[in-house]
């Protein structure tokens, strides 16, 4: 999907004077992960809140609640691991 894109730090991104469009899946996973139940205002049961979750030793929570908030964004998941880097892998598209 294309998608007005941010950058690094969650500013616009702005490409000759106008604001930068492109391919934003990626954008839209890494906000759905960060953001806490409730910050969606017209999806209040829509996210994950990565950053708390992680304090915790089970894992397999995270991975759970991503693969649920993940697919009711659209997404068709095959399949959601951490790597051994601790790196975040999902294979998916959507629909």
């Amino acid at each position: 999907m294309n998608d007005i894109l941010l950058d690094r730090n969650g500013d616009l991104n702005f490409k000759n004077g106008d604001l930068d469009i492109g391919y934003s899946d990626n954008q839209h996973q890494e906000h759905i992960l960060i953001a806490n139940k409730g910050e969606y205002r017209e999806f209040p049961e829509l996210g994950v809140g990565i950053h708390q979750m992680l304090d915790d030793d089970n894992y397999m929570s995270v991975l759970i609640e991503a693969k649920k908030n993940l697919e009711y964004d659209g997404m068709k998941i095959n399949n959601i691991k951490f790597e051994a880097n601790g790196n975040l892998n999902i294979d998916g598209q959507y629909k």
